[in-house]
């Protein structure tokens, strides 16, 4: 075969290979878009007449916001006014001194349930964590304490309120419950992985001294992982106040509750005054986790109020499917 042969032979086999890529590109693509279509069917999209109820929205959004008006300026500084006037009335911020609401009012509350929950999950999360380590508990049996953890992982946090609602009904002892277990999968993986990176050196001079397996793992392997372990359930903390607001959707008390009553309700301006008290309470426990955590680990950036906020809708998404 002459040199010309062998060349016009590979050109032919790349076009070819061009040929084939692009038709299983279009074969994969009329696959997604007939995937995409059955999915608007199956939610029925093409039956919600959203048209129809596009004034319905429009006028709700003058709730949302009733500060924004027709008229030059377009804002109405007044209209903020109903916003205070709702968080006073139902004290999402604030309870005041002797009172049936707490201290710092719904927010609080909310607050509350992710610090009790995830000082609740952490001893089992440790436990778990250390154990589910194959350099402390061979395997296969540290598959046992992985698999447990995996397991509650695989349950989101919403339904463990569920399930713990024959336990002591609906309200926050639930929810704080529901955080607990979830903080028990999720900081325990957590633990796991870190464990599993730690450096052989201080491990194998305690092995050289005689040095005993608890003393192993509390001294040698543990003292490495202190500070990663401290901002991991600082981490797990921030995920938590943003799964006690999921859970108060469902009857767990504190700001999801009272977002909850409203939508009801349809008082779009409480639900907005609702949601900014929300935002700000989650967006100052992020501001100082981030920033205790950036000073305890060395490379880590805190992120800034914007990035902050741009990324709320994002993380609260996550938050209600932990």
């Amino acid at each position: 075969m002459s040199y010309g042969d062998s060349v016009r032979d590979r050109y032919e086999e790349i076009v070819l290979a061009r040929r084939v890529r692009a038709l299983v590109f279009l074969a994969g693509f009329a696959a997604l878009a007939g995937l995409f279509y059955y999915a608007l069917i199956s939610v029925g999209f093409f039956a919600a007449n959203i048209p129809n109820y596009l004034p319905n929205f429009l006028n709700a959004l003058r709730d949302f916001f009733p500060f924004f008006t027709p008229a030059f300026p377009f804002i109405e500084p007044a209209g903020f006014l109903d916003y205070w006037a709702f968080i006073d009335e139902r004290n999402l911020i604030w309870g005041g001194f002797g009172g049936e609401t707490p201290l710092f009012g719904e927010a609080g509350i909310t607050l509350a349930m992710g610090f009790a929950g995830t000082v609740m999950g952490f001893p089992l999360a440790l436990l778990f964590g250390v154990l589910g380590s194959g350099r402390v508990t061979p395997f296969p049996f540290n598959f046992i304490f992985r698999g447990l953890m995996s397991s509650i992982r695989a349950i989101p946090a919403l339904v463990w309120g569920l399930i713990y609602i024959p336990l002591g009904g609906i309200g926050p002892v639930t929810a704080t419950l529901a955080i607990a277990t979830d903080t028990v999968g999720n900081l325990g993986r957590l633990f796991t992985d870190e464990l599993e990176e730690i450096e052989d050196g201080p491990i194998e001079a305690m092995e050289t001294t005689g040095a005993n397996k608890p003393q192993l793992i509390t001294f040698g392997m543990l003292s490495q992982v202190t500070t990663p372990f401290i901002a991991w359930t600082l981490y797990i903390f921030e995920i938590n106040v943003r799964i006690a607001v999921s859970l108060g959707i469902i009857g767990g008390g504190g700001l999801g509750n009272v977002l909850s009553v409203q939508q009801g309700l349809f008082a779009f301006t409480n639900m907005m005054a609702t949601i900014l008290v929300i935002l700000v309470l989650i967006i100052s426990v992020e501001i100082v986790s981030q920033r205790i955590r950036s000073a305890l680990r060395e490379g880590d950036e805190a992120q800034g109020i914007v990035a902050l906020l741009m990324g709320f809708p994002q993380r609260m998404a996550e938050a209600a499917l932990k």
